[in-house]
């Protein structure tokens, strides 16, 4: 098994040196489920929310959490990153919406958090904007599903 890495040898949190890693092509993608209500989901599909397009302020959202993200993870460098993208999956029959976030830089350090941020910030932006029909929603399944370059290569679920 792997060494935590955000720990020196006393034991001590600490920011990885990545300055002697080579720069690659880093690709993450995570995805993520927000169940709700039958009515409140068609609120979002029917776009007849009184707030707006939530779809489409979530996928905001998703991006632009994906570029804080090292704001927020104490230990995430701060990154340039060449490709955010935020897709929804409506499916009616389970009262869900499926996020589905890819995130991608050339550098010398994966983009896992900002892919798992980005979900998180959108799926929290929908129940935000639909709190107040549905304060029952549910978000489950974060996780990664994908992850590429580096020197541990490539990672699939």
């Amino acid at each position: 098994m792997a060494e935590l890495t955000h720990f020196n040898p006393a034991g001590e949190a600490h920011m990885v040196d990545v300055g002697g890693k080579a720069v690659t092509q880093r690709l993450a993608v995570a995805e993520g489920i927000i169940s709700m209500l039958p009515a409140t989901l068609q609120l979002i599909e029917q776009g007849g929310h009184k707030k707006g397009d939530v779809l489409g302020i979530a996928r905001i959202a998703g991006i632009m959490a994906a570029k804080k993200t090292a704001d927020l993870i104490p230990l995430c460098h701060p990154l340039a990153l060449t490709k955010v993208s935020i897709d929804f999956q409506i499916h009616p029959a389970e009262n869900r919406v499926h996020c589905q976030a890819t995130v991608a830089t050339s550098g010398q350090t994966g983009v896992e958090m900002e892919a798992l941020t980005a979900v998180q910030v959108a799926l929290l932006t929908i129940y935000d904007m639909c709190k107040a029909v549905d304060r029952g929603m549910t978000m489950t399944d974060i996780r990664m599903l994908e992850k590429a370059g580096g020197k541990s290569g490539h990672w699939q679920r």
